[in-house]
């Protein structure tokens, strides 16, 4: 579905031609029908989602801090669904990713820090997040220390604390998984270790 999203998005971008873009928007709309058939999302949302993408397809890039406090982890819990993840986002526009995630940890957390090690860069399709998305997401993970601030939760988070690896609450699967909470605490054991990318 995703892969067809994309062709159906780029193939609306480019083409000129009135009949190759009736096409484009007919696999457009059957990439909308699968999205919806595997979902409870009704399919004029999904179809409104879609066509509201425009241009040549690329993934998204979501940035996540990875903050430690006397070998506990940073996360905040999200009002969406009341489940905890690191603190992050997507990356705006003219951010570059250690823009990005300052500001989401800041603005999520409280906290100020400065990013100092990209840890991984994970493609979200490959690890088990749930639900599946609609686009084609990479996720940054992003070492960071802090600076200044204070636990605040925010708009967007209820809560702000940290914990140790094995007193971690319910995680917001569709933004972080335990493997990924699990290697964050192996850079932490070893903080050698290389970047890591599917």
């Amino acid at each position: 579905m995703k892969r067809l999203q994309a062709l159906a998005q780029t193939g609306l971008a480019y083409s000129h031609d009135a009949y190759d873009r009736e096409r484009f928007a007919a696999a457009q709309q059957i990439a909308a029908e699968i999205a919806a058939a595997g979902s409870d999302t009704p399919i004029e949302k999904i179809r409104e989602l879609f066509q509201s993408e425009t241009g040549y397809a690329t993934p998204k890039v979501d940035v996540r801090g990875v903050v430690f406090r006397d070998d506990r982890i940073l996360l905040v819990k999200d009002v969406s669904d009341g489940c905890w993840t690191l603190p992050g986002g997507w990356a705006d526009v003219l951010e570059s990713p250690r823009e990005a995630v300052e500001r989401e940890v800041r603005e999520e957390s409280g906290f100020v820090v400065r990013a100092t090690k990209l840890t991984a860069v994970y493609d979200r399709a490959n690890h088990a997040h749930e639900p599946s998305f609609p686009f084609h997401v990479y996720k940054l993970f992003m070492w960071c220390e802090v600076i200044g601030g204070a636990a605040t939760p925010s708009a967007e988070t209820s809560e702000v604390a940290f914990f140790a690896e094995g007193e971690l609450p319910p995680l917001s699967r569709s933004r972080i998984t335990p493997e990924q909470i699990a290697r964050a605490f192996a850079h932490l054991r070893e903080p050698d270790l290389p970047t890591e990318f599917d």
